[in-house]
C-alpha cells in the first residue's frame, strides 16, 4: 500500500530557539516533513528556488528585509507558493500589507503545536486562514479609510522631523497641499495632531519606528 507523500515545508524564522522548536514540532508529525531552513529573507528566496516546499512557515519580522517582502518576492516567482506568516506581530497594518500579497495565512506565534499543525494541513489542502485572534484585530478597523501613498510619504517624513514647508519642498508640492494630506491622515487615524498620528501608525505596523 503506497503511503501519502508528507508535506515538505521550508521554516523562515531568524530566531535559533523558535526555530529549533518548529523543527521538532514538524519531526513529530508522521505526514510532514522539514526540508529546508532559513534566517533571513535572502535566504528564504534561495531555500524555496532550491526546494520548491509545499508549505512555508514565514516569521513576518526578519532582520533586513521583512517577511512580507520574502513573500512578495517569493510568489511573484512562484504564484502557487503557499505561505503561512508565523509571527508575534498583530497590528493591522502588516496582517493586510501580507494578505494583500497572497499569504495563505496569518496565525501568531502564541498559537499551541495542535493548532499549528492543523494550520499547516488546511493550507496544504488549500484554504486561506487567519487566527480568530488576527481577524479580531483586523475587524477593529474594518470600515476605515486607508492612507493613500502620498498620505504614507508624508507621514514618513513627520515622522522623520520634517515640518509641513520642508515636506513640501521634499515632495515638489505646495505646503497647503501638505496641511490638506496632514489634516486628512490626522482624521483618519483619530489622532490629536500629527505627533500622535505617527505613534498611532507606528503601533498599527502602518509605519515603522
Amino acid at each position: 500500500m503506497d503511503h501519502p507523500k508528507p508535506i515538505r515545508i521550508l521554516s523562515v524564522e531568524d530566531h535559533p530557539v523558535f526555530r529549533q522548536g518548529l523543527s521538532t514540532i514538524i519531526g513529530w508529525e508522521s505526514d510532514m516533513l522539514l526540508v529546508g531552513q532559513a534566517t533571513n529573507a535572502v535566504e528564504a528566496i534561495t531555500e524555496f528556488r532550491d526546494h520548491r516546499p509545499d508549505i512555508t512557515l514565514m516569521d513576518v519580522r526578519l532582520p533586513g528585509t521583512s517577511g512580507t517582502d520574502a513573500l512578495t518576492a517569493i510568489r511573484g516567482e512562484f504564484p502557487e507558493a503557499r505561505i503561512i506568516m508565523l509571527t508575534t506581530s498583530d497590528s493591522d497594518g502588516e496582517i493586510q500589507r501580507a494578505m494583500r500579497a497572497g499569504a495563505a495565512a496569518y496565525i501568531l506565534k502564541s498559537m499551541s503545536k495542535d493548532e499549528l499543525v492543523s494550520v499547516i494541513r488546511s493550507v496544504n489542502a488549500g484554504r486561506r486562514l487567519v487566527s480568530p485572534e488576527v481577524a479580531a484585530r483586523l475587524a477593529e478597523h474594518m470600515g476605515e479609510e486607508n492612507l493613500t501613498t502620498r498620505e504614507l510619504e508624508v507621514l514618513r517624513l513627520i515622522r522623520d522631523g520634517y515640518r509641513n514647508k520642508q515636506i513640501a519642498d521634499q515632495l515638489a508640492i505646495a505646503k497647503t497641499t501638505v496641511n490638506f494630506h496632514v489634516k486628512n491622515l490626522v482624521d483618519k487615524l483619530g489622532a490629536n495632531d500629527r505627533a500622535h498620528a505617527v505613534a498611532i501608525a507606528i503601533r498599527r505596523g502602518l509605519l515603522q519606528a
